[in-house]
């Protein structure tokens, strides 16, 4: 039973992570270019929902709101009320 969830739960996170770089990426290629950005709210939900890890990531390596506390403190807050999350339904 652990299994199965634990497989959904892998997919599901590869899914949002790979959209919370995806956005990320684009969000920057946007302000170069003086256009129109993606809401910072939209990026927060995608970390919220499970792509904080890799918003974070991509943030740093990209410097791309490195400079908002907004981002850098409350992405990695998210990942670690994820990985909380999970280990409780896991485990529990």
């Amino acid at each position: 039973m652990a299994d199965s969830y634990l497989s959904f739960i892998a997919i599901y996170i590869a899914a949002i992570s790979l959209m919370a770089v995806i956005l990320t990426i684009v969000d920057k290629k946007k302000a170069r270019e003086h256009k129109w950005r993606i809401p910072e709210r939209t990026l927060m939900l995608i970390g919220f929902f499970g792509g904080a890890l890799a918003e974070y990531i991509t943030m740093k390596l990209i410097h791309h709101k490195t400079l908002h506390k907004k981002f850098m403190i409350g992405l990695p807050l998210f990942f670690i009320i994820h990985i909380i999350l999970i280990s409780w339904f896991l485990f529990a």
